[in-house]
């Protein structure tokens, strides 16, 4: 990399975790993006790009037939689907101090492309790897493990409260995909973990697949 014997220099995870001696087995592997920076909190000269690969959850084969929108049978199935876009919201922003703000924006502006259906919020922002994980069809956040950044590291279920404001809402892992497809053709998640200066962008598309 041309970096002389005399210039400091680190080696970080996307989210900025520094690799050290100490954990350095437990946080590479095999198709892992990594910063070589000067300093762990350095701006990113230019954008960079990730390419995420995974294979479809086994789930997805085992139990695909089965309706996910049960509870609009014989109803109108739109607002289901809308619940379960507004779910990472209301798990964003369960632990937040103060307000928490959800917009959910219908957009009809032809000049910005196509019409779109945008969840805002300010909860606390998902790294690299959670909008990875959350890309996986049907992992449940319930059982998302053995990962140092699981999509909801530390989530515990909530005691009984309305379930408008628990994020027990897409329990199985599957519903805000699912619901993307019902309502749309594309996805595209904007995230800024709170914890770092970095922004991640995840885009899902029909067309890709």
């Amino acid at each position: 990399f041309g970096i002389a014997s005399d210039e400091n220099f680190v080696i970080t995870t996307t989210n900025r975790k520094e690799i050290t001696e100490d954990n350095f087995s437990g946080l590479v592997r095999d198709g892992v993006t990594l910063y070589l920076l000067q300093s762990v909190d350095q701006m990113l000269p230019l954008a960079t790009k990730e390419r995420i690969d995974f294979l479809p959850h086994y789930d997805t084969l085992v139990k695909s037939g089965m309706y996910e929108y049960y509870a609009s049978e014989g109803q109108n199935p739109l607002p289901f689907a809308l619940a379960e876009l507004i779910d990472n919201s209301l798990s964003a922003t369960s632990r937040n101090t103060g307000i928490r703000s959800i917009q959910i924006k219908l957009l009809f502006d032809d000049s910005q492309g196509k019409p779109a259906v945008a969840v805002i919020d300010n909860g606390s922002g998902m790294t690299s790897k959670q909008l990875n994980n959350w890309a996986v069809y049907r992992l449940s956040k319930f059982t998302r493990q053995g990962d140092f950044e699981s999509d909801h590291s530390g989530y515990v279920r909530p005691l009984p409260v309305p379930r408008s404001l628990n994020s027990d809402i897409s329990y199985f892992g599957v519903g805000g995909k699912q619901a993307v497809f019902f309502v749309g053709q594309s996805a595209r998640m904007i995230s800024k973990p709170a914890t770092s200066q970095d922004v991640h962008e995840l885009v899902l598309s029909k067309e890709d697949f």
